[in-house]
């Protein structure tokens, strides 16, 4: 398939986990992708790893709730690649879990907060300034199944993914007129990293609610990424795709 030949993705997160799963789909199938992530060490081998199927991929350091940081490498990529079709913002922080409201950090909620919610907000609005100017574009946001039944115990990161579902749909409007769609994603548990964050009952619970009863896998995200940011998807904007098992179906 090339369905991204001569596009430009920008993939926040793209050093590992959903991030870098569809970062190498979007290349495999002809696309430039730019790597936004904090991790240098795990960006470099996912480059090499691009690199080596015969793919075009840069790398960029970037905390993305620093609006600095990402106005910088918005600009960084724009210089190298002259455009920005595709917007994946897969960066993310899972925050204390199995803590109920009373103990929760509030330090640690500011931080989940500033990267889940900040973040995406950032990447749009950098992202979208540029896509304007050329009338065409597709962001993908990640949010979480979370976001949409409430997950207990874990405050921070189910109040950013609610914030980033209703992001995703109000600027799915504000664009409707446009060329540009953005949509997001609510999985359920994914075999991520991020999960080593997760305790192993909160794992559990998560899990006990997914009628397959298994977790989902960051090919299945990647496939579902991939299509949403395509041109083929054009008639679906402000929506949020499920990949939850059959946890949330509406």
């Amino acid at each position: 398939m090339t369905r991204f030949t001569d596009q430009v993705a920008i993939i926040t997160g793209g050093a590992s986990g959903i991030g870098e799963a569809t970062a190498k789909q979007i290349s495999k199938e002809g696309g430039t992708v730019a790597l936004f992530d904090v991790q240098e060490d795990k960006l470099a081998t996912v480059k090499a790893e691009i690199e080596s199927s015969g793919g075009t991929v840069s790398t960029h350091i970037v905390d993305i709730s620093n609006e600095e940081n990402v106005s910088s490498a918005v600009s960084e990529v724009i210089s190298q690649h002259s455009k920005i079709d595709i917007l994946v913002n897969s960066g993310g922080i899972v925050g204390q879990t199995g803590t109920k409201i009373e103990d929760y950090d509030a330090e640690t909620f500011d931080k989940v907060i500033a990267v889940n919610l900040r973040g995406p907000f950032l990447m749009a609005k950098y992202v979208i300034r540029e896509m304007v100017k050329r009338d065409y574009g597709r962001v993908m946001l990640i949010a979480s199944i979370a976001g949409k039944d409430g997950n207990p115990a874990m405050c921070g990161y189910t109040s950013s993914k609610a914030g980033c579902i209703g992001l995703v749909k109000g600027l799915g409007k504000e664009y409707a007129t446009t060329n540009i769609t953005i949509n997001g994603l609510a999985p359920a548990v994914i075999r991520t990293p991020m999960n080593a964050d997760c305790t192993d009952e909160q794992n559990a619970y998560m899990i006990a609610k997914i009628p397959m009863g298994r977790l989902g896998t960051i090919d299945e995200a990647a496939s579902v990424i991939t299509y949403a940011v395509s041109k083929e998807c054009s008639f679906t904007t402000g929506f949020i795709f499920d990949l939850s098992g059959g946890r949330t179906v509406y």
